[in-house]
C-alpha cells in the first residue's frame, strides 16, 4: 500500500503482472501493456478502466473503485474477475467462458447472466438488486453467495458440487436445493426470507439435523414429483400448452405450502393416417391402414359399389389414430339393364364397366351388347 496518485506504465509493453491496489489512483492506462496476465488495481479512485487491449489477462481485480461500467468482452482468457464495491449496473460476461471465480458483490446490478460461464466454481454476487439468478448451467459451482438481493426463487438442483450457499435477506418464495448431494452442502444460510415457507431438499431428517440457519416458518420438504407417459395423435394439450412433437416436458408449480411440485410428461406424438380412395375397375380401394369402416358398413380395404353415388371410408392405423374421412364419387355404373332371353340373338361386342371393348374373360363383370338392341350384364365364375 502506497499513496500513489499516478502511475505510468506506457513504456512497459512486456509487463505481465501489475499490482497497484490500495492507492489514490484516479487514472490507469494499461493499453500498451498487452502482455499483462494479472492486474490488481483494487481500492483506488478509478472511475473508468480500459482493458480491451489486454487480451492475455487471466486475473483482474478492480474492486472498491468508482467504476460505472466494465467492458471485458475482449478478455476471453479471464479465469478470475473481482469487481465488488463499484457502481456497476450491468456486467456482460458472455465471452468470458473460462471464468472460474466471479466476485461482483456490492454494485447496482439488476441482472446477471452466467449461463455461458460453465466453468464457474465461485460466484459471489451479494448486495445487488438481482430479482432472479439462473445457475442451472453452472454445475461446477462450489460457492454461491447471493444474499441481500431481491431474489424471489432460487434453484440449485443442478449444482451437485455446491459446498456453500448464502441466500439470506432476499424475497424468496421458492428454494430448491434438492441436488442429490446435500451431504456436501456444508453451509446453508437462508434466513430473513419472509415468504419462504418450504425448502426442497434431498432428505428432510438430515436437513433438519444439519441446517439450522433457516427461518422458523420455513420447513423442509422432499418435493412433489410425478411422471406420466402419453401417446397421442397429431397433438396433445397439457397444462394449457399444445404439443405437436414427441419429447419430455416438465411443468413446475408451487404448492399452497410453497413447496416445489414438478410434473414430467413423456409424450409420443403419432401422425394421423392420410387415406385416399381409388377406383380399380369397378372396385373401390382405400390406402393401406389397420382397420376400415365404409359408409356401406363394410370393413374391408376394397369394396364393390352397386350403384352410382358418394362413398366414404374412415381408416384407423396401428397406433389407434383415426385419419380424416376419404371420399370418392362413383358415376360409371350401368343400371337398369333389361335382361332378355333370346337364344337366336348374336353378340355384337363385349365391354367392361367403363364402356371399353374387351375380350371375354371370367371372374369379372362384363356387359354384352346384342344385335337385337338389348344389353346384358353378367359375370362367368370359374
Amino acid at each position: 500500500q502506497n499513496d500513489l496518485t499516478s502511475l505510468d506504465v506506457s513504456n512497459n509493453p512486456v509487463l505481465t503482472n501489475l499490482q497497484c491496489g490500495d492507492n489514490q489512483l484516479t487514472n490507469l492506462d494499461v493499453s500498451n501493456s498487452t502482455n499483462l496476465t494479472t492486474l490488481y488495481c483494487q481500492s483506488n479512485q478509478l472511475y473508468s478502466l480500459d482493458v480491451s487491449n489486454n487480451t492475455a489477462l487471466t486475473e483482474l481485480n478492480v474492486g472498491v473503485n468508482y467504476l460505472t461500467s466494465l467492458e471485458v468482452s475482449n478478455n476471453s482468457a479471464l479465469t478470475e474477475l473481482y469487481c465488488p464495491g463499484n457502481n456497476l449496473s450491468s456486467l456482460d460476461l458472455s465471452n468470458n467462458t473460462a471464468l472460474t471465480r466471479l466476485h461482483c458483490s456490492d454494485n447496482g446490478l439488476t441482472s446477471l447472466n452466467v449461463s455461458n460461464n460453465t466453468a464457474l466454481t465461485r460466484l459471489h454476487c451479494s448486495y445487488n438488486n438481482l430479482s432472479s439468478l439462473d445457475v442451472s448451467n453452472n454445475t461446477a459451482l462450489t460457492e454461491l453467495w447471493c444474499e441481500n438481493n431481491q431474489l424471489t426463487s432460487l434453484d440449485v438442483s443442478n449444482n451437485t458440487a455446491l459446498i456453500e450457499l448464502y441466500c439470506e435477506n432476499n424475497q424468496l418464495t421458492s428454494l430448491n436445493v434438492k441436488n442429490g448431494n446435500n451431504l456436501s452442502l456444508l453451509y446453508l444460510y437462508a434466513t430473513n426470507n419472509p415468504n419462504l415457507t418450504c425448502i426442497t431438499v434431498d432428505n428432510v431428517a438430515w436437513s433438519t439435523a444439519n441446517w439450522s440457519n433457516v427461518d422458523s416458518w420455513s420447513s423442509f420438504s422432499e418435493g412433489y414429483f410425478s411422471t406420466n407417459s402419453e401417446i397421442a395423435c397429431d397433438s396433445y394439450t397439457w397444462n394449457g400448452i399444445t404439443h405437436t412433437t414427441s419429447g419430455v416436458y416438465t411443468y413446475n408449480t408451487t404448492t399452497s405450502a410453497g413447496c416445489d411440485s414438478i410434473a414430467t410428461l413423456n409424450l409420443t406424438i403419432n401422425e394421423k393416417p392420410v387415406a385416399t380412395i381409388s377406383q380399380i375397375g369397378i372396385d373401390l380401394e382405400v390406402s393401406m391402414s389397420a382397420t376400415y369402416f365404409w359408409n356401406t358398413s363394410a370393413t374391408t380395404q376394397t369394396i364393390t359399389p352397386t350403384a352410382n353415388g358418394l362413398y366414404w371410408c374412415e381408416v384407423t392405423d396401428i397406433n389407434g389414430c383415426i385419419g380424416d374421412t376419404a371420399f370418392y364419387e362413383v358415376i360409371n355404373i350401368v343400371s337398369a339393364i333389361k335382361e332378355v332371353k333370346n337364344t337366336d340373338r348374336k353378340i355384337l361386342r363385349i365391354t367392361n364397366m367403363l364402356g371399353q371393348e374387351t375380350p371375354y374373360r371370367k371372374n369379372i363383370v362384363l356387359i354384352y351388347i346384342y344385335d337385337d338392341g338389348n344389353t346384358e350384364k353378367k359375370m362367368s365364375i370359374d
